[in-house]
């Protein structure tokens, strides 16, 4: 029995662990944790431990995407396809939930659940952008001929993302903080007790969304070879 237990333990690496924990205080403390009363914002800044977090772990995920997507085009190895593929997968399912989160929070600070925003707008279209990206994977039947085509379009697909959520935004007029001349957080919200949660929110998302593709890429490499 003293085997068994710790088998299981060993067989979940320390990150796992660390995701499980990190995600629990975020969930804890962004619900529990005082947090400065604002004007429009209110209790609603607690949605900063969420959405803003999600998106930054999607963010890290597409760009793994663009990196194991590039690493297959110098090896033609199909196994960095397969990663690349299931991180950007990843990536759109934060987005979706960042997209969630985000109409949620404009819906009791702007009175709308969606407003004609540059950054809401811009995300809107950065999904639209990766899911030509899963249309396009699904429409070749060939492995390597899908796989060098994904690759390169992954590689627009990024830069399409960061020009909509990033670049045009700051650009613009836009309701979010630190773009089209609004201050961003850390330049109005005084109370560090908010970054105590924040950061860890940030790499508890991110070691979640790694823990799911790790699982999807598994499950890919599995069916691949069954199917050999």
């Amino acid at each position: 029995m003293k085997n068994n237990t710790t088998s299981v333990f060993s067989g979940l690496q320390w990150w796992k662990w660390l995701c499980i924990v990190l995600l629990f205080y975020t969930f804890y403390q962004g619900l529990m944790i005082e947090v400065p009363r604002m004007a429009i914002l209110h209790e609603t800044i607690r949605n900063l431990f969420f959405h803003v977090t999600m998106w930054f772990s999607m963010i890290i995920m597409m760009f793994a995407s663009l990196v194991y997507g590039i690493r297959y085009l110098s090896s033609n190895d199909i196994k960095f396809d397969i990663k690349a593929s299931e991180s950007a997968y990843t990536g759109v399912f934060l987005g979706i939930l960042g997209l969630a989160t985000g109409s949620l929070w404009a819906k009791y600070t702007w009175g709308a659940w969606w407003v004609n925003d540059a950054k809401l707008n811009g995300a809107a279209a950065a999904m639209l952008v990766y899911f030509a990206y899963i249309i396009l994977r699904g429409s070749i039947d060939d492995e390597h001929k899908r796989a060098k085509l994904a690759s390169v379009y992954g590689i627009f697909a990024f830069t399409m993302m960061l020009v909509f959520i990033m670049i045009l935004p700051r650009l613009t007029d836009s309701l979010h903080p630190g773009n089209g001349g609004n201050p961003g957080f850390s330049n109005y919200d005084l109370d560090s007790k908010m970054r105590t949660v924040f950061y860890p929110a940030v790499i508890g998302w991110a070691l979640l969304a790694t823990w799911i593709t790790e699982i999807n890429v598994r499950i890919k490499v599995l069916k691949n070879k069954s199917e050999e």
